[in-house]
């Protein structure tokens, strides 16, 4: 591969983008003829999962994760301290189901073994608040200058990421800010952004004339499904400023239950309004066209990375899947790859994106198992939740990022009434989950191992972000520092999560 600085500059020129461009336009008329004739079809529902961590030291501290740990079956992410865990797809039934949490678990396990070994802990959680040694704001903003690159010191050396910093630096002033509840800052990186781990169910559906159905759904869930997963109402202490010894507790009723929603918009959309809620489709050719339009961040050619002819879907639509990678709306369509079961070589999936990793494995599967029953079941008994209006299921969604299961939600039941009333929400919610898992022959004992934790996070008003706040609440009563309430609950956090148990039973 070429030196990564000169990949940098390369990507950043005009006749780059002009090739880029015009590849990606050749390529989306391609894959719409595709569509259009039925090669995306595929033989059945497919279940797929991306799940980011951190890493921290043996004093709880945030940590690099050195080079050998990405040999136990993990890959990297933005930031140093990051790593990423990615399932093999499998299909939607009872096996498939097991095989995802088998996965998960082995791959979590030897990668934390991998960790051991460095004297490290990975953390099943969705924002890191016990800062490295050096301090947060010192961590975020130490750069260097090269050929007039900008590189983030602790960002993962990818030419891929220093492109796209470059790239949205070139849009703005040079800084990108962050501004939410207790902080105000400007960053000279759009690091700041790996302040979040989160966690992105795959669901592949088999029939692309049916897509925008599942896709229209999806969007009206986002918020509900949000709401029972908030965990990051908090960034490091370090970056709160207090005037008085009231201001923490007054943080901690303000502040919002999912910044990572926020920080992520904030770290891209100085430059462009990339990272947000998606518009309705009317046709599966509709998520191409989207993606073409889209303003190009980071334009790389295939053969500065990549030899050989253009054999795979990957090689054939390399560019138009390289732009995907920088569409980053809440809800997105993933095109390609081997689908499940037997048939063509291609498949069409939606990616749910917003939600934050959570405490323990098996909670993650149990979202995974919620969005896929849930879209299932909302199909398989023609639901007429899609009628609610999209600007309605965005309200939602923004309600869910501030206030968590306290938000304003709004919902069309199944008897096409609007309602805004959570308990009818809630109890659709978890009815057609349920009804979805057992369309897909999934067994009561394995549906009551997943949803009936989340179910219970309902019942209880109990959530990893209410949790972490009602710790440092009385931590504060106690009479402790805010940073040490903090760092306390973070201890009793990852002690916890270690645990296995599920946050309803945290109490």
């Amino acid at each position: 591969m070429a030196d990564p600085i000169d990949l940098v500059d390369r990507s950043l020129r005009e006749e780059t983008q002009r090739e880029f461009d015009r590849r990606v336009d050749e390529q989306a008329l391609r894959l719409t003829d595709a569509l259009r004739s039925g090669r995306l079809d595929s033989p059945g529902f497919g279940l797929g999962l991306e799940l980011e961590a951190y890493a921290i030291d043996d004093a709880g501290r945030l940590a690099r994760v050195p080079d050998d740990v990405f040999e136990a079956g993990c890959e990297r992410e933005l930031g140093m301290h990051n790593v990423e865990l990615n399932t093999t797809a499998t299909a939607f039934d009872e096996a498939g189901i097991d095989a995802q949490a088998s996965q998960l678990r082995q791959q979590y396990r030897d990668v934390q073994n991998a960790a051991d070994d460095a004297g490290l802990e990975i953390v099943l959680d969705a924002m890191w608040t016990c800062p490295p040694p050096e301090g947060t704001h010192s961590y975020l903003t130490a750069t260097t200058e090269r050929e007039d690159v900008t590189i983030a010191e602790n960002m993962t050396p990818s030419p891929r990421y220093y492109a796209i910093d470059n790239d949205i630096l070139g849009e703005t002033t040079g800084a990108i800010t962050l501004s939410v509840t207790g902080v105000d800052c400007e960053f000279p990186s759009l690091l700041f952004e790996s302040l979040t781990s989160s966690i992105q169910p795959h669901v592949q559906i088999p029939d692309v004339a049916s897509f925008p159905r599942y896709y229209n759904l999806a969007l009206r869930t986002l918020g509900p499904v949000l709401a029972l997963a908030t965990n990051s109402p908090l960034l490091p202490p370090d970056l709160y400023a207090f005037d008085d010894d009231d201001e923490p507790k007054r943080l901690l009723e303000e502040t919002y239950h999912e910044l990572r929603i926020p920080v992520f918009e904030m770290s891209i959309n100085h430059a462009w309004e990339k990272v947000r809620m998606p518009r309705d489709l009317t046709d599966a050719t509709d998520t191409v066209d989207r993606l073409v339009a889209d303003p190009t961040c980071a334009p790389f050619l295939r053969e500065w990375v990549r030899d050989g002819d253009r054999e795979t879907f990957g090689d054939r639509f390399w560019e138009l899947d390289h732009k995907r990678g920088t569409y980053w709306r809440w809800l997105r369509t993933v095109i390609g790859g081997q689908p499940v079961g037997t048939g063509d070589c291609w498949s069409m999936r939606l990616e749910y994106r917003p939600l934050p990793t959570q405490p323990t494995i098996d909670e993650i599967v149990g979202f995974q198992c919620l969005i896929s029953g849930l879209l299932c079941g909302l199909v398989a008994a023609d639901h007429p939740l899609a009628t609610l209006e999209r600007d309605a299921a965005e309200r939602s969604f923004y309600a869910a990022v501030e206030d968590g299961l306290e938000a304003d939600l709004a919902w069309i039941d199944a008897d096409g009434e609007r309602t805004t009333d959570r308990n009818v929400i809630y109890d659709e919610l978890f009815s057609f989950a349920r009804r979805g898992l057992r369309e897909q022959d999934v067994s009561t004992s394995t549906i009551d191992d997943y949803l009936s934790p989340l179910e219970t996070r309902w019942r209880d008003r109990t959530t990893p972000s209410r949790w972490k706040l009602e710790r440092i609440r009385e931590h504060l009563e106690d009479g402790k520092q805010f940073t040490d309430a903090v760092e306390e609950m973070h201890d009793e956090y990852v002690r916890r999560s270690r645990s296995g148990e599920p946050i309803s039973r945290w109490t």
